[in-house]
């Protein structure tokens, strides 16, 4: 597994988009709840991220399992959005789907455009990721699978694989989704990986 160190987080600018603009890339993080989806936009986003946070009700927390998450007090209910310039000409959008079951219906929205996902996965559920994975399967968008570092039990690559039934063309890394270049690292990875996806094999 590819694994990502924590650094001292840059102090990240607010720019305007360029007009030099041409090219966007729409990119989905996706994963079970609590698995740190708008964390990571938050971390990664050139700009102040919008996000469709509220405040989890006590009916709210009667249909979540928030057994790993008790002191969680808020939830996505619709998505996350962030951005992130590459250069001149290109630019990354960035959404993070809510993870709850109950959300799902959102899904065929945010994933309508997709060029590629980053799957998250905490350690301590690692079946929360499987509806996220087979959807990707189904709909045949490329994906690489982070380990956000909660903390919990060590898993080696085999048996993250293995629990998560993931070929071994899938990219594999852990990271803290609070870094911002830890974060970086990751949607780059993505990047590469769709990039080797496009190009023509050989016989």
């Amino acid at each position: 597994m590819t694994r990502v160190t924590r650094a001292v987080p840059p102090a990240q600018p607010h720019p305007t988009l360029a007009g030099t603009t041409v090219n966007t890339l729409k990119i989905v993080v996706v994963g079970g709840f609590g698995v740190g989806k708008t964390t990571m936009v938050r971390s990664v986003s050139e700009i102040r991220p919008l996000h469709t946070e509220e405040v989890m009700s006590r009916a709210g927390r009667s249909l979540d399992d928030t057994t790993r998450v008790r002191k969680k007090s808020d939830t996505t209910v619709a998505f996350d959005f962030g951005r992130i310039t590459i250069d001149e000409n290109s630019v990354l959008y960035l959404f993070g789907a809510p993870g709850q079951e109950r959300f799902w219906f959102l899904w065929d929205r945010v994933f309508a455009g997709t060029l590629g996902a980053v799957v998250l996965v905490d350690t301590r559920c690692l079946d929360d990721a499987g509806y996220a994975i087979d959807r990707l399967e189904h709909n045949g968008t490329p994906f690489i699978v982070a380990v956000n570092d909660f903390g919990g039990p060590f898993h080696s690559d085999e048996q993250i694989r293995e629990a998560l039934a993931l070929g071994p063309e899938v990219p594999l890394m852990e990271f803290d989704a609070r870094d911002h270049s830890s974060s970086k690292f990751v949607l780059l990875a993505l990047i590469e990986h769709m990039h080797a996806l496009s190009l023509p094999h050989k016989d």
